[in-house]
């Protein structure tokens, strides 16, 4: 997969050095951006890894304009994992935070989807919209038929994540057939308000915008969310089945395949 314009390049990681520039990318805005942590981080190489970074294909947006002899070209990545990588007793990143039961037993094709990020300085711009259309097409030639993965809000004051974490609850939830569930251990209620005091617009104001991307794309999330202290984070596992899409939101995923 190759895709490119005369400012970037969409690709797969290809070697030890690809997976280390996102790496760098992951420390600047996970770890010094956001305040994350984790026991593999290293902070003097400025490298965000974690233990399963060998097993995941890195998509890069790759800045053409950078210095091609440093670390920092990559100013985009999407960290993806198809179930046919796992090998027989293979997890999933996710299963560190939720049971996916559901999905594992639908014996349907499924992708794990984790590690977003984008440079601040290529926000607001193309970029995103770039990695969106490779992660598209990798979907298709793959015959993927159900995405997911952890998101984030930053932070864990439920108390101001409170109505997006219900509007969440009451009005995305999955179906029973993909609901998977927070483990015990991290597990926070997201029905925390009643459905009628949920204001939308409080709801989706500190709603990230990842998330709520996905949402317009027909996503859902899990029953529960899980808190990351290590990682300053409160995650939700968003879960989409491409067979369940509107029209609309279909044609993203088949643009130019008819």
């Amino acid at each position: 997969m190759i895709v490119e314009d005369q400012a970037y390049t969409l690709r797969l990681a290809r070697d030890a050095r690809d997976l280390q520039a996102a790496q760098r990318l992951r420390y600047r805005v996970f770890v010094e951006e956001l305040g994350a942590d984790g026991p593999l981080v290293d902070h003097a190489a400025r490298l965000e890894r974690d233990g399963f970074d060998d097993l995941f294909e890195h998509l890069l947006l790759i800045d053409n304009r950078s210095d091609p002899d440093g670390l920092d070209y990559v100013a985009g990545v999407y960290r993806l994992l198809p179930g046919d990588r796992l090998g027989r007793g293979g997890r999933f990143y996710s299963e560190c935070e939720y049971d996916l039961s559901p999905l594992r037993k639908s014996g349907r094709k499924l992708l794990e989807l984790g590690r977003s990020c984008v440079h601040p300085d290529h926000r607001g711009g193309t970029g995103m919209f770039h990695l969106w259309n490779a992660l598209a097409d990798y979907v298709l030639d793959r015959g993927i038929e159900v995405l997911f993965g952890v998101a984030s809000f930053h932070g864990t004051d439920i108390a101001r994540l409170t109505p997006s974490l219900a509007y969440l609850h009451h009005h995305h939830l999955a179906p029973p057939c993909l609901r998977v569930v927070a483990r015990a251990e991290g597990y926070q209620r997201m029905d925390l308000l009643p459905p009628e005091a949920l204001d939308r617009k409080a709801a989706m104001a500190t709603t990230p915008a990842l998330i709520k991307a996905y949402l317009r794309l027909g996503g859902f999330v899990g029953q529960g969310a899980w808190i990351d202290h290590a990682f300053n984070t409160t995650d939700v596992c968003l879960v989409m089945d491409t067979a369940r899409m509107s029209e609309r939101h279909r044609g993203f995923y088949t643009r130019g395949r008819g």
